[in-house]
């Protein structure tokens, strides 16, 4: 794997890493990035920290805001930034890890929003009424 070519693919980063890293190659800071895109400081960072997506208006605003196109800040391909040059190279395995903990983190949310909608649909049944 070429560190510089795949540092932002799909398979490498996720969503909060591309647009983090989009958001340092223009300069920016959080909060500057948060009030141009008209949303709080937290939801920028639960963003950047893979904990929520951005909507489809506010995605595309962000691409704009950026010089990235949507479909890279969402995949890693398409118009979008090159990887920083100041990074200290790991080897294999690092980065094997590093993928795994990533593809561990997205099943964790994946569970959690399930826990959640489960939670939900018991907290409706308890409150069904009984058939007499």
């Amino acid at each position: 794997m070429d560190d510089m070519q795949d540092w932002y693919s799909e398979d490498a980063a996720t969503f909060g890493d591309r647009a983090a890293g989009a958001r340092e190659q223009a300069g920016m800071t959080q909060k500057q990035l948060a009030k141009r895109l008209g949303v709080r400081l937290a939801t920028l960072r639960a963003w950047e920290d893979d904990l929520s997506e951005p909507r489809a208006n506010r995605l595309s605003m962000m691409a704009g805001i950026l010089n990235v196109s949507m479909m890279w800040l969402m995949t890693g391909e398409g118009e979008g930034v090159d990887a920083p040059t100041d990074v200290t190279p790991v080897n294999e395995t690092v980065r094997d890890l590093m993928i795994e903990m990533r593809d561990l983190r997205a099943d964790l949310l994946k569970r959690a929003e399930q826990v959640g909608r489960l939670e939900k649909r018991l907290r409706a049944a308890m409150n069904e009424t009984p058939d007499a």
